[in-house]
């Protein structure tokens, strides 16, 4: 281990003497290394960096080409979005590369595999979505989950003016929700006492070390270390050990009652392969809990900071007489300012494919085949080119027509805002994700008003979900009624 590490900062030093050849569409490379000096410097503030360079391309797409990983060509173009997700879905599968990375966490779920096995789980899990018992349950459940739990909690730090991490709660909250609906099982972690929930514990390790292993300026370096069992990929097995046995009880305890769920019917499904409905259960967890919480940790801190937007968000709360699927869809100028937040601080940054034949993108991109190819909701949302020069504001109205009063959405492409993904691999849960957001919104702002500790801008961490750094500390006070 030692000796790779010398041998990789001796061509660092000897490489930076080099007069770099600079690529039209990318940061500077050189010979044999190509940009790897450059991401090195910028392996702390990837997702600005990345966003820098696509702004300055006209195309909105570069290339970052280093020793030791695959060439990958980022693209912010919608026009290559719908062709790399949709037009062209069957050249471009997660691929090798990419499911080895989150191999040791997702293993077989169908965030992490192509193919026959990925089309099998889609058409499992697709019909569970489409059905209102689903959504009629996710809504009895999060009530509960409010009146017994959330509510008393925000209460409990309003009376005693004591701070809460509200990240923390948002995620709790997401977890024994999505284990509740999906499972059937309540891992209680939102109990008034905050109990330690080694299960999300293990999950929140085992997903941040796997988000690293993307952004090592060597690939073999966390390969390597993964193979002598040091370091932080030791602390992943450990964690992966942990969080497989964790889930694996929760299989052996369903299939010993038999009830009707939807981990249930998956086991009916894959009865002689428990590990693959182990891996469906964890992949379903990290959609159902780190996507919901990340999403509305940025849009409250954006709230705290845009109150005109929180008046007239609780103003179009305060009209609904009761929260209920039909009174949650007429919360237009809400869904408007999730989008606006989603825009500038999505839930998932990027996503890669891997080219399996050549191939040209719409903008002319030459693909060569066995690239990564990666789409950037993050750098999209902060592109010129695509929402104007006002792109880094919080402008939730952009969203709404004004023409109607601000009554209808603006029709927005998939491929421009590609939150949900988009083509055959679109979210499942999408409208369910938005009816949770605006459910969990409606019930806090319409009791509470957070204000945060720090006024600084935070830092994102960009795991497998955006993290906020240090997570985002809050009082809670009473609203006058």
């Amino acid at each position: 281990m030692l000796v790779v590490v010398v041998i990789f900062f001796a061509l660092l030093l000897y490489f930076s003497t080099l007069r770099p050849r600079r690529s039209v569409y990318g940061p500077p490379s050189y010979p044999i290394v190509g940009c790897l000096i450059s991401f090195y410097k910028n392996q702390n503030r990837l997702l600005d960096w990345y966003t820098e360079l696509l702004s300055r391309s006209p195309s909105q797409t570069i290339l970052i080409d280093r020793v030791g990983s695959t060439p990958t060509i980022i693209t912010a173009n919608p026009a290559n979005v719908e062709h790399i997700v949709k037009t062209q879905f069957h050249n471009y599968p997660k691929g090798r590369p990419f499911t080895d990375t989150l191999g040791d966490l997702l293993g077989r779920g169908i965030f992490n595999v192509d193919g026959e096995l990925w089309h099998q789980q889609r058409k499992a899990v697709s019909h569970e979505f489409t059905t209102r018992s689903l959504r009629d349950l996710v809504l009895r459940t999060m009530e509960t989950e409010a009146e017994r739990r959330l509510l008393p909690l925000l209460q409990t730090a309003c009376t005693n003016k004591r701070s809460i991490d509200l990240q923390e709660v948002l995620n709790r909250f997401a977890f024994d929700i999505v284990c509740k609906v999906s499972f059937d099982m309540d891992p209680q972690s939102l109990l008034p006492s905050m109990p330690p929930c080694h299960l999300a514990r293990a999950f929140d390790i085992a997903t941040a070390i796997s988000a690293r292993r993307a952004a090592e300026p060597l690939q073999m370096i966390w390969k390597a270390k993964r193979a002598l069992r040091i370091g932080s990929e030791q602390r992943l097995r450990e964690a992966v050990d942990s969080l497989h046995k964790s889930v694996m009880e929760m299989v052996q305890t369903k299939k010993s009652l038999g009830s009707e769920d939807l981990l249930s019917r998956l086991l009916s499904i894959y009865n002689k392969d428990e590990n693959l409905a182990r891996d469906m259960v964890i992949n379903f967890l990290l959609a159902g809990r780190d996507t919901i919480s990340a999403a509305l940790t940025w849009f409250f801190w954006l709230l705290t900071h845009h109150p005109h937007v929180q008046k007239t968000i609780t103003d179009e709360i305060s009209r609904l007489q009761i929260l209920s699927f039909d009174t949650l869809h007429e919360l237009k100028f809400l869904k408007a300012s999730l989008c606006e937040s989603m825009r500038l601080y999505p839930p998932i940054v990027w996503d890669s494919k891997h080219a399996e034949n050549d191939d040209v993108l719409p903008d002319g991109t030459f693909v060569p085949q066995g690239s990564r190819v990666t789409y950037f909701p993050y750098g999209m949302g902060r592109m010129e080119t695509l929402w104007g020069k006002d792109c880094l504001e919080f402008r939730p109205w952009r969203w709404l027509d004004p023409c109607s009063g601000n009554e209808e959405e603006v029709p927005v492409s998939t491929y421009k805002f590609p939150i949900f993904h988009g083509g055959p691999r679109q979210c499942l849960g999408k409208d369910m994700a938005f009816m949770e957001m605006k459910y969990i919104v409606a019930v806090i702002l319409s009791r509470f008003e957070l204000k945060p500790i720090n006024t600084s801008k935070p830092q994102l961490i960009p795991f497998l979900t955006t993290h906020m750094a240090g997570g985002f500390h809050v009082l809670v006070k009473g609203k006058k009624v």
